[in-house]
């Protein structure tokens, strides 16, 4: 009984961040959805309009569009950083000159915040000054303008993510690789088996629950992606790189559509609570249904 008084004890001011700085906030979020309510117009009161705001949303032609290019985004982001981070795991695995100065270099866009990798890769890609249109055009004659090509603009948002990020799946998939056993990787060599096979049959199931935590954390990030967009290309050209955080943002802001704005920001909440469901269900529950 002591040590579980002690436990509680313990985990009390952790709770009671979550309950003010979690719960409150999203109770006051639900409770803004279902009023019209624009705090500097002409009448600032909030007006209860039931349910409007969800109807808004299922019907909101540039929702519908923001979230079929923010899907594209996360699929394309978060394949991408697995596969890169893997393979830089593995290699960092392995010993090479300068081991230690390329693992330093490789985490440093993981410490920088959004607004910043933003920035950075505004500068970068802006045709008159930046490096990577210059380049591309001078070696390939390729005229790289992210403010006219909507293609071109998804394609850098998904590479700059996938800068940003890739570092944290490294070093989770590091810390997997690390952890295993050597026993089992050693007998299915005295077996003769490839590597091809030693990676499906051993390695990947091992480390499956740091690649699902990993696709978690990616996942709810990806989906709320906003700051480095935002200062990139400000969604555009036209609404070619307007995910759903960006859209929340410029409802909210520019618009000032509180109501309006909450509403999305439930629905975004609840469909990434859906798609961490359907994503454990499918690669967690089979498994523990073969061990039951």
């Amino acid at each position: 009984m002591h040590s579980k008084t002690l436990g509680w004890a313990l985990l009390a001011p952790t709770l009671i961040l979550l309950f003010f700085f979690g719960v409150v906030p999203f109770i006051y979020v639900l409770f803004v959805s279902f009023h019209q309510w624009n705090p500097f117009a002409v009448n600032p009161d909030m007006i209860f309009n039931w349910a409007e705001n969800y109807r808004r949303v299922v019907f909101d032609a540039q929702f519908l569009a923001s979230f079929g290019v923010t899907i594209a985004f996360v699929f394309f982001a978060v394949v991408s950083e697995l596969i890169i981070g893997y393979a830089l795991a593995q290699a960092f695995m392995r010993d090479f000159p300068g081991k230690a100065f390329f693992r330093t270099i490789h985490t440093l866009p993981l410490i920088m915040a959004p607004i910043i990798v933003g920035s950075i890769w505004k500068l970068m890609t802006t045709p008159s000054i930046g490096i990577l249109p210059n380049i591309l055009d001078d070696w390939l004659g390729y005229n790289l303008n992210i403010g006219q090509s909507a293609l071109q603009a998804f394609t850098v948002t998904v590479i700059m993510d996938i800068w940003h990020w890739t570092p944290l799946v490294t070093l989770s998939l590091i810390a997997a690789l690390v952890s295993l056993p050597p026993d089992p990787f050693e007998q299915a060599q005295i077996d003769g088996a490839n590597k091809r096979q030693i990676f499906w049959h051993i390695t990947l199931p091992m480390i499956r629950p740091a690649i699902i935590a990993t696709v978690f954390i990616r996942l709810m990030d990806a989906l709320r992606t906003v700051d480095e967009v935002l200062m990139l290309t400000g969604g555009g050209p036209g609404s070619a790189t307007r995910y759903l955080g960006v859209h929340i943002f410029k409802e909210v802001f520019p618009r000032t559509n509180y109501g309006y704005g909450s509403a999305i920001s439930v629905v975004v909440l609840y469909l990434t609570i859906v798609a961490c469901w359907l994503l454990y269900v499918s690669l967690i529950a089979p498994r523990n249904t073969r061990k039951g």
